[in-house]
């Protein structure tokens, strides 16, 4: 997936188009069906003349239309903000962090209750080469595992392959981001979210100078378009701010709208919500949680943000 992006971006990068709009136009706005749109909900309900949603279910669905001008602001997952920034020449700005961790290792029965017992385990999960892999990696590293030797780590191409495979072995055990890991309880009496990787990964940075947190997704625009409509922008950071905390304090209805939308069925997106960590965080706290995250997905893989950290200019 992430070297199908960056093939797509490379072909589009210097499409890049001019981004004055008028002062009355919809500002354009591009989601994955997910946490990372869950958040916008109340923006699309109450303000559909201020801003025209594209809801996608893959990033390379999304980038296409950001680096050709067809969409203003678009939420993604966070790497990827990296990954654009670095393939366009800088032509990218991240205005908010929207999604924190979404990870849970889910099992059947209640046998796993720290990252030690993963070891001698048959692990699935959806993600391969992606920040899913990286976090896994860094927080099995962190607490003393080898995920080469000390569990079998098997990869799978979707997430619902990976509940099947939980479905047919009670003794295989998943990792699920939200709203799936919600869902998977649905499906056994036994199955149980049984470890929360965004506080494992907090537990190995409370003692770092400069503590990252794991991230999911995060709001990014065209550098064209911040410049030359910072009011339009300024409206989007208020209205995306209080888009979210309509989410975070009115799960029922938020849900419903989830379902209205199709981002996801609205009875296990009210279940799943409280645990989907959707956040609005701006400015300087931005700065500091996204570039120790990025930085700990450099030092796995370059190739996970676009081969270098993004410049100071990157951080709107």
């Amino acid at each position: 997936m992430l070297r199908k992006i960056l093939s797509l971006i490379v072909v589009l990068a210097l499409t890049l188009l001019p981004a004055a709009m008028a002062e009355d136009a919809a500002v354009r706005v591009g989601a994955l069906k997910g946490p990372t749109a869950m958040g916008m909900v109340e923006m699309m309900q109450d303000k559909p003349d201020a801003y025209e949603f594209t809801l996608a279910a893959a990033p390379d669905e999304i980038v296409p239309l950001l680096v050709k001008g067809e969409l203003d602001i678009a939420a993604v997952p966070a790497n990827l903000g990296a990954v654009l920034y670095n393939n366009t020449q800088g032509a990218v700005r991240v205005l908010a962090i929207n999604t924190l961790g979404v990870l849970y290792i889910v099992e059947r029965g209640d046998t796993i209750h720290s990252v030690e017992d993963l070891k001698g385990r048959t692990l699935v999960t959806a993600g391969k080469g992606s920040t899913p892999e990286y976090a896994l990696n860094y927080i099995l590293r962190g607490n003393g595992i080898d995920p080469e030797a000390d569990l079998t780590i098997e990869f799978k191409s979707e997430h619902a392959e990976c509940l099947a495979a939980m479905l047919q072995d009670e003794d295989v055990v998943a990792m699920l981001p939200q709203p799936f890991a919600t869902v998977a309880q649905t499906k056994a009496d036994d199955m149980r979210v049984a470890l929360d990787l965004t506080a494992e990964w907090d537990a190995l940075q409370a003692d770092a100078e400069a503590p990252s947190t794991l991230i999911t997704g995060v709001a990014v625009a065209r550098a064209e378009f911040v410049e030359q409509n910072p009011d339009a922008v300024e409206r989007f950071m208020a209205d995306y701010a209080e888009s979210v905390a309509f989410a975070q304090e009115n799960v029922a209805d938020a849900a419903a709208l989830i379902g209205q939308f199709d981002i996801f069925e609205a009875g296990p997106a009210e279940k799943a919500l409280p645990y989907c960590n959707i956040v609005f965080i701006s400015g300087n706290e931005m700065k500091e949680k996204l570039s120790g995250y990025l930085a700990e997905l450099l030092a796995q893989d370059p190739a996970s943000v676009g081969g270098a950290l993004p410049g100071e200019d990157f951080y709107y």
